[in-house]
This record gives structure tokens, C-alpha cells and sequence, in this order.
């Protein structure tokens, strides 16, 4: 992971955006982490990551054996 100081961000940080498209780098001040730039691609995949996991989940956690009818679900969704 790269590892730039808050200085070397404030001086050019679209250099910095760059380098996060694929990994995150590290924003350090005085030695000490302050902060992680992601890129828009990185950070859409986590986001489609953490949705997925919690739909994994709901599906494991739900119980299809109580079924509903179609057309009375659709009618409460108004679809």
C-alpha cells in the first residue's frame, strides 16, 4: 500500500486520486494514519461487496417455507 504524508497531498492531489484507483494509499500525518483515499471503481466494488454479503444473509435468514401468493404481494408493492 502507498504511503504519503498530508503534505504531499495538499501539494498535488490528483496525483494522489490517481494512484487510489486500484489500491488505497495512506494518508499520514506525523507518522500516524489519518486517512485512506479510494478510488471510485475500488470503492464501488466494496460497496457491491457489502451489499451482497447482506443479501446472502437475508436470503439465509429467511424462511421461504411460509409462502405468500404473487399477485398479493405484487398488490401491496403496487406493481
Amino acid at each position: 500500500m502507498t504511503t504519503i504524508s498530508i503534505s504531499q497531498l495538499k501539494a498535488n492531489p490528483s496525483s494522489v486520486i490517481a494512484q487510489a484507483a486500484d489500491y488505497p494509499v495512506v494518508i499520514e500525518n506525523r507518522n500516524k494514519v489519518q486517512a485512506y483515499v479510494v478510488g471510485k471503481s475500488l470503492f464501488e466494488k466494496i460497496l457491491r461487496f457489502l451489499e451482497e454479503k447482506e443479501d446472502i444473509a437475508a436470503v439465509k435468514n429467511s424462511n421461504f417455507s411460509k409462502g405468500r401468493n404473487f399477485d398479493d404481494v405484487a398488490q401491496e408493492l403496487g406493481i
